[in-house]
């Protein structure tokens, strides 16, 4: 590393990508040389290097400028709070900044914040990737406090941060008020409920720019599933993929979001529902609906985690639960969404 660091002192480099090496925080000072002499970098990519908190203040201290900046990667590393709180240090002196990640990188709810705020002097930024960290309910609301002063950002990955409804909730209503020009949404396995769904779906209805959603893994049910896609039935023209796999959806749910995708979105290709519990009658009905939509059936995609059998279950508990039978609860759901 020292050598090579060596090799390279005083080169105006505009690229450095020193991704997946055994670095830590003596890796790191072992490149000071070239480090140091850096005024010019436009991204600099720091993935895979085992960079600790320590790590991070080391390469804080030894990089000049970051005022032109464009590009900075830290994926998966045990970056932890400590780290992301040195690397918002450079975030505020970047400036130009467009594309910024730092996924699974262990950074807990004060990093989530140091990183929320500092983000706001980065007024460029297109690309903002945190999946798979341990944000929190209390970062996910300073996260959105942020999002709604850049409203250049087309790409937002928020997948596996641990937002719950109340973060999830102040994401979606910061976004209704900015981002005019969103393309991409993914908010995975953020244990978000029915609740949210009206939130989303208001924002939803400004995105016309939206090409991809997906809230795997969440608990939207079919109720959540409904309000979402009557939303995306009247919106959204450039939509091509949405992920609702690993949601309790059933049949209901999952004809309306058919119904949402075949409707004015000429270049949609996959529509996943994958790990429900969606009864064989049912997704030969959203198959109908694809077709007479004169969408190909591959739209749809794998159904090998699909559970046929648990929509039998769920019906036949909520029959002991509330009285009513299944077909009862999706003819409520299915005229929710006609309406």
């Amino acid at each position: 590393m020292r050598i090579f660091s060596s090799a390279l002192e005083g080169c105006a480099l505009k690229y450095l990508n020193l991704s997946n090496n055994a670095m830590g925080e003596k890796g790191v000072r072992a490149f000071e040389a070239l480090l140091r002499s850096q005024n010019n970098l436009e991204e600099l990519y720091l993935m895979n290097n085992g960079i600790s908190g320590e790590a991070a203040e080391a390469l804080c201290e030894l990089i000049p400028s970051t005022e032109k900046l464009k590009v900075l990667h830290f994926h998966n590393n045990m970056t932890g709070d400590e780290g992301a709180i040195a690397i918002s240090e450079v975030l505020k002196r970047s400036p130009l900044l467009e594309d910024f990640r730092c996924s699974s990188a262990r950074v807990d709810s004060d990093g989530g914040i140091a990183f929320s705020q500092s983000l706001e002097s980065c007024i460029s930024l297109r690309k903002l990737d945190l999946r798979d960290n341990i944000f929190g309910v209390q970062a996910g609301i300073v996260l959105s406090r942020t999002l709604e002063k850049l409203g250049g950002i087309s790409e937002l990955y928020l997948s596996y941060l641990n937002l719950e409804d109340k973060g999830a909730i102040a994401i979606f209503d910061a976004l209704n008020k900015s981002v005019p020009c969103l393309e991409v949404l993914e908010i995975a396995g953020n244990e978000i409920t029915t609740k949210a769904a009206p939130h989303l779906a208001a924002c939803l209805i400004r995105k016309h720019t939206l090409r991809k959603l997906s809230l795997s893994e969440n608990e939207m049910k079919d109720e959540g599933a409904v309000v979402i896609g009557k939303a995306l039935e009247g919106s959204n023209p450039q939509l091509r993929e949405l992920d609702f796999s690993s949601n309790m959806l059933r049949r209901a749910g999952a004809t309306c979001l058919a119904r949402a995708v075949v409707t004015n979105k000429p270049d949609f290709v996959l529509l996943n529902i994958d790990g429900n519990a969606i009864s064989e009658e049912g997704i030969e009905e959203v198959k109908e609906i694809l077709r007479n939509g004169k969408k190909d059936e591959t739209v749809l995609g794998s159904l090998d985690d699909n559970e046929p059998e648990g929509e039998e279950e769920s019906g036949e508990e909520e029959d002991a639960e509330n009285g009513g039978g299944e077909v009862a609860v999706e003819a409520e759901l299915d005229k929710l969404c006609f309406q």
